[in-house]
């Protein structure tokens, strides 16, 4: 989209139209296969031209807002997980910017632009001399996450559906202006009642007006881009709590990612058992896989920083199916909720690209 507007140095592989205003709006956890599935409770987004994209590993929204926030994967912005250990300090709960055990403020700990110092797309985009805006909740504002993969925009806190709207269009009265938009409750109740449950269709209706009142509204010249950071699959009964299998203890110093892609951090020596002991519990229901075995498949990406590699676990767990590996102790909200996203699978990594011109 930034190439469509003519910012030197990203490609446009999608052949997008040039434009002198241009907006992606992210959908937190509208998967590709759930909108198909529920077509009928979106149809002003069915029938606008879509196609799937897949997005990175972990397909999560820490990672998700990274690469939209940078451009690049995993495996470069840093961003390896919804929970991941930063050596000589713990396991950062990304979202919040605090210590995952714990619960204690990272933010002078662990300072964002550090942990994730590459350039971010609002960064370039300001320096070709667009105009650029990140529309998101209020309470985001200055936010690790929002200083480490948004810095460079000028933010504009919104509270609800109708100044989401007003302040996208606003953003887009400048030309040339890149405004990126966010809107979180259908992935919230994805994850309360399940994908798919009657909450979240409602929810999707709403998000199907959201998208048309900014789209009955676009000014001559402006894309929208509606896009999600990940899917989300229902647990079954397969799902286990890490905390009592034993099988999956021994040698393991701690445990970062979420229920459905967990990166494992092992004691030293043990990796190799570790990941033998993983792989025979586990079996069909997961991808167990060594993070030199994860790098060289290119889970994290094309590349993987210096800066990076130690986040990775030494062991990394995505599941399979409707798999997931709870932690009731440690995690006991994550452990109750019903829908899940973070893995390999197509309903979790492909989302839908929906475009319209203004």
């Amino acid at each position: 989209m930034l190439s469509a507007l003519g910012v030197a140095g990203f490609g446009n592989s999608l052949g997008l139209a040039d434009v002198t205003r241009a907006c992606v709006l992210l959908i937190d956890g509208l998967g590709w296969e759930l909108l198909a599935a529920h077509a009928a409770d979106a149809p002003f987004l069915t029938g606008l031209a879509k196609q799937p994209l897949r997005v990175g590993f972990p397909s999560t929204t820490a990672a998700g807002l990274a690469a939209i926030g940078t451009g690049l994967a995993s495996g470069e912005h840093g961003m390896v997980g919804a929970a991941f250990e930063v050596p000589g300090t713990g396991v950062l709960n990304a979202l919040a910017w605090t210590e995952r055990s714990t619960g204690d403020d990272l933010l002078a700990a662990l300072v964002p632009e550090e942990i994730q110092p590459l350039p971010t797309t609002f960064e370039r985009a300001a320096a070709a001399g667009v105009t650029t805006s990140v529309v998101n909740y209020a309470k985001f504002k200055g936010t690790g996450l929002t200083r480490a993969v948004q810095r460079g925009a000028r933010y504009s806190g919104v509270f609800a559906l109708g100044d989401l709207v007003a302040k996208t269009l606003r953003a887009l009265e400048n030309s040339p202006s890149f405004c990126y938009s966010y809107h979180s409750e259908l992935d919230f109740l994805g994850h309360l009642f399940g994908p798919g449950s009657t909450a979240w269709r409602m929810q999707l209706r709403q998000v199907d007006r959201l998208v048309e009142s900014i789209v009955e509204s676009l000014p001559s010249g402006a894309l929208l881009a509606v896009v999600a950071d990940h899917g989300m699959v229902s647990l079954d009964g397969t799902a286990i709590d890490v905390e009592a299998t034993p099988e999956l203890l021994a040698g393991v110093r701690d445990l970062g990612g979420e229920v459905r892609a967990r990166h494992v951090y092992v004691e030293d020596g043990a990796a190799a058992d570790v990941l033998a002991a993983w792989r025979e519990t586990l079996g069909a229901n997961a991808w167990v896989v060594s993070r030199a075995e994860a790098i060289d498949a290119g889970w994290f990406g094309p590349a993987v920083s210096d800066r990076v590699r130690s986040r990775i676990g030494d062991v990394v767990v995505a599941a399979r199916g409707g798999f997931g590996l709870r932690r009731e102790m440690a995690e006991p909200v994550e452990s109750s909720l019903l829908g899940h996203h973070g893995s390999l699978t197509s309903a979790e990594q492909l989302v839908p690209l929906v475009l319209a011109y203004g």
